[in-house]
């Protein structure tokens, strides 16, 4: 029953036998987020008999280390795989292992000899589970061991972001992977487009007759989009000291959700049709002047203080962060997308570190009522608001104004929620569902190389401006108190979402 339900929710399409190729195996990604996704898959039986899994690593391991080290990090990840014996065997059978630089022409010699050695056909899934540095190496080098070629199976290469840190070094990437291999071999990855909620919503959007004619700037008054994250940047200072938080998140994740929320009905649902939409998106944004910056930008970098119950430092005071840097934590912007839907209705995106929680949301407000025949107190005002929670609990919730039960006309807000946890365990995570259609080419949730550089020219006037400034503002950890934050919303109604952690 479990497996069946599973497979319901994953879809009913079976992907074909397929290598899945990993460079670098022994990293944290690897460990974390791919090991763990692909033994779901497995236990679903969604990986197929033939299909392997094959370590690339620069140290001299065995095929027996590779194994011992998978195990031991799905104990740690993933229990339910290990402990139960004839499952991990199962697992331990599709595993193995090449060694070697990253950079040796002899390693991917092998490697093409190892998958022409196995059973059936070659389809080989490539994911670049390494800094982008090494992309164009990684990528010359299966191209010159002919493993870039489709003659005997499909090929497709795995990226993760950053997708370049700015427009010119983004199209020096696409044209550097685009030299060895095709853009439809190409799945430049984006772990928000994963989850349930977002991809739920071009369902909702379009399967639906309920919301879409309100769908539009005579109904919705402002789109809210929040990713709030209660850790500080851990390790990464190395990445983060030059990337800050809007080129982590707001360039990348937040405004690909944007343009799902904003896309108009494509043609169909092929790939290159939902992004030819999301394309038209950014294309009709509003091109931001540098004397706009200030009215429409906010950054921030939190100093210390306490998140929960424990004490925490100051960012400057993180290891290997400068002690006078003025990389943003915090950044908002306020986007504008003139076309005839959305003209004049404003797209506001959030995100930080060391805030309160850990919450991702996408808040649709709509317009109050032009008549209110019935007052409301300043402490009894409910916002009507489609909620798209990402994390940690996804699901939707509506809410709305209602009668309080009595004899009087008291007024007070409802919400009608659908949380996703409600079907129980078992739901497929992001990497999940991502790796599931690289493998079924299903490409849709991956960016295409024009929508990346048009969002790295949107962006670009707001980190030139950036650049420029010697000082930054700060707030206290643990709190939203951001300088300049609620100004964004000063011709909006309402105010800014509290960003609680749902009660169900």
């Amino acid at each position: 029953m479990a497996n069946d339900k599973f497979a319901s929710m994953i879809g009913s399409q079976r992907p074909e036998p397929t290598n899945i190729v990993i460079f670098g195996a022994s990293g944290d990604l690897t460990k974390r987020k791919l090991l763990p996704a692909l033994a779901h898959m497995h236990r679903w039986n969604l990986l197929g008999h033939h299909s392997r899994i094959i370590g690339s690593v620069r140290e001299k391991w065995t095929k027996s280390h590779w194994e011992n080290y998978v195990h031991d990090q799905l104990l740690q990840y993933f229990p339910e795989a290990v402990m139960n014996p004839p499952s991990w065997r199962r697992i331990a059978e599709k595993l193995d292992l090449v060694n070697g630089d990253l950079s040796d022409p002899e390693m991917y010699k092998a490697l093409a000899k190892t998958l022409h050695e196995y059973e059936g056909k070659t389809n080989a899934l490539f994911y670049l589970a390494i800094p982008p540095s090494w992309y164009e190496c990684v990528c010359k080098n299966l191209k010159d061991a002919g493993l870039a070629d489709e003659k005997d199976g499909f090929r497709r290469i795995v990226v993760e972001k950053p997708f370049g840190m700015d427009l010119a070094s983004a199209q020096d990437l696409n044209a550097k992977l685009q030299s060895y291999f095709d853009e439809s071999q190409i799945y430049r990855i984006d772990h928000y487009l994963g989850k349930e909620a977002v991809q739920n919503l071009m369902v909702f959007r379009f399967a639906n007759s309920v919301l879409e004619p309100l769908w539009n700037r005579n109904y919705i008054d402002h789109v809210q989009i929040s990713v709030s994250e209660s850790l500080g940047i851990g390790y990464r200072a190395g990445y983060y000291e030059n990337s800050g938080a809007f080129r982590d998140m707001i360039q990348s994740h937040l405004m690909q959700v944007m343009a799902l929320v904003a896309m108009e009905p494509p043609v169909s649902l092929h790939a290159n049709d939902v992004r030819d939409e999301k394309m038209k998106v950014l294309r009709s944004m509003r091109k931001i002047e540098p004397e706009d910056v200030k009215d429409i930008a906010v950054r921030a970098q939190y100093a210390e203080g306490k998140v929960g119950d424990e004490a925490v430092p100051a960012y400057r005071d993180e290891k290997n962060v400068a002690e006078d840097s003025c990389t943003e934590t915090f950044a908002a912007v306020k986007f504008y997308i003139d076309n005839w839907r959305w003209q004049g209705v404003p797209f506001v995106l959030r995100t930080g570190k060391r805030l309160p929680d850990r919450v991702s949301e996408i808040c649709i407000r709509f317009k109050s009522p032009p008549q209110r025949l019935f007052q409301l107190d300043e402490d009894t005002v409910v916002n009507n608001e489609l909620i798209f929670r990402l994390q940690p609990d996804e699901g939707m919730q509506l809410t709305m104004t209602a009668k309080q039960p009595g004899l009087s006309t008291e007024l007070r807000g409802v919400k009608l929620d659908a949380s996703y946890g409600m079907v129980g365990s078992g739901m497929p995570e992001a990497y999940e569902t991502l790796l599931h259609d690289v493998m079924l080419g299903e490409a849709g949730l991956f960016s295409r190389a024009d929508e990346v550089e048009e969002s790295w020219a949107i962006v670009a006037p707001i980190m030139d401006a950036w650049e420029k400034e010697t000082d930054i503002a700060t707030y206290e950890a643990g709190t939203l108190d951001i300088p300049g934050m609620d100004a964004l919303l000063d011709e909006c109604e309402g105010s800014w979402r509290d960003l609680e952690v749902h009660d169900e």
